[in-house]
């Protein structure tokens, strides 16, 4: 979960235009959540019987959490504020200006505000 959220809040990988590559070059422009940065979670495993396994015997399952994590954190923000972040990392200079955008959006709008009239 710690890197799912990190993935969500933190992570910029920046990918060079021409040819693609990964152009961070160390790790120390590409931050990561650590342990400290996340407050305590509670972890809920469930029981599953699920005999299928990779070659070797072994099963992941840190991998699941990291796909949700961001998603939920998206959907979160989404739910708290009504609007969209669809770039990750979420950062709150473009969510501010997500959120100013759709604020001008509003008031713009013609009959914001006015009574909805009703037919029948």
């Amino acid at each position: 979960m710690t890197m799912g959220l990190s993935m969500a809040l933190l992570e910029v990988g920046e990918v060079d235009p021409v040819f693609g590559d990964f152009a961070n070059h160390d790790f120390a422009g590409y931050h990561i959540a650590a342990h400290a940065d996340v407050p305590r979670l509670d972890v809920v495993l469930l029981e599953e019987d699920d005999n299928t396994t990779n070659p070797v015997g072994a099963k992941g399952i840190g991998e699941l959490g990291i796909v949700g994590a961001a998603a939920a954190i998206g959907n979160a923000f989404h739910h708290a504020t009504g609007e969209r972040v669809r770039d990750l990392p979420i950062r709150i200079e473009r969510s501010r200006d997500a959120l100013r955008a759709a604020r001008t959006a509003e008031r713009r709008r013609p009959g914001v505000g006015e009574p909805q009239s009703r037919v029948g």
